[in-house]
């Protein structure tokens, strides 16, 4: 207990830290603008900048929102952006559940309602990918078009092959024991996967994000939401077998590393949709916009124009 008033009081100080500057940014005509909306019952955070044809951005696992602040300074050129929190994670709510990609699919649809937004481009990296097909495969007609980004689908094809795999144990990661273990340590966890996951762990996250992110997910509630995220790909998987039957038909590109996702992704995609385009990342590992971001960014721009 004696240590745990000074962590709190250094995470509630970096956040403030985080959006004083972000509030500045903003008044300076500079970045995104930070906004709130209830949305599916949930009260959802999320970035917007630009005008023009709508692209909605999904984050993945270790990361938020703020992941896509270098894209949508190039976005904002020419379109309306967004960025969400997605539940459970950065400054959005802690719903009790579900976490399947569907449920999360259904609060980004509810906040693009409340923006007058009736079709969209969509982008998602990681866990932001599921979400993407999610809501893609749930409104097929307000998606023009959908990017994917290294990770998997659940339930299409082998997927199993990858949810399985004896080292990547952290999809079978949750619960009270996990929550107890990770308290206190979440930055050490999370260099798993920015290490790991990365084809050069000194090309990975800056230290900064790394900072920035450990100190989000450490707010009380944020760890045991996103261990939900991985409890609930089994039911991801029943729901998403059954999307698969309808295959999307809207333009498809998947990026996925060399050293990560490869071509099973790529594979997937060509199951659940008509017209994918896949690009493998040479050198990178899992984090595209992080290791990759001079091949990556102009690469979104273009497919999205």
């Amino acid at each position: 207990m004696r240590g745990t008033i000074p962590r709190l009081f250094q995470i509630g100080l970096l956040m403030l830290c985080v959006a004083l500057g972000q509030a500045q940014a903003q008044a300076q005509g500079q970045g995104p603008k930070s906004n709130f909306v209830e949305a599916n019952g949930v009260k959802l955070h999320y970035l917007s900048a630009g005008k023009g044809d709508p692209v909605i951005l999904m984050h993945g696992y270790t990361q938020s929102s703020h992941m896509w602040l270098p894209l949508m300074a190039q976005l904002a050129k020419d379109h309306l952006v967004i960025a969400p929190d997605l539940r459970g994670f950065g400054q959005s709510g802690l719903p009790a559940g579900p976490y399947t990609k569907s449920a999360m699919a259904q609060d980004v649809h509810a906040l693009a309602a409340s923006l007058g937004i009736k079709s969209a481009k969509i982008v998602g990296h990681d866990i932001g990918l599921m979400v993407a097909y999610a809501y893609a495969a749930q409104y097929p007609k307000e998606v023009s078009k959908i990017v994917l980004m290294d990770a998997f689908l659940p339930g299409v094809g082998n997927w199993k092959d990858v949810w399985l795999l004896r080292d990547l144990w952290h999809f079978h990661f949750y619960g009270e024991t996990p929550l107890a273990l990770v308290k206190g340590r979440e930055r050490t966890y999370f260099e798993h996967f920015w290490n790991d996951f990365a084809a050069d762990k000194t090309k990975s996250l800056s230290e900064a994000d790394r900072k920035f992110y450990a100190a989000e997910y450490a707010q009380p509630g944020h760890m045991a939401a996103g261990f939900e995220v991985f409890r609930a790909f089994a039911q991801d998987a029943v729901e998403f077998g059954e999307y698969m039957k309808t295959p999307l038909t809207m333009p498809m590109l998947v990026l996925t590393g060399e050293k990560a996702s490869g071509q099973f992704l790529i594979e997937q995609a060509r199951l659940v949709d008509q017209n994918v385009e896949g690009v493998v990342i040479k050198g990178s590992g899992h984090w595209l916009m992080e290791e990759a971001t001079a091949q990556v960014v102009p690469k979104l721009v273009q497919f999205l124009k």
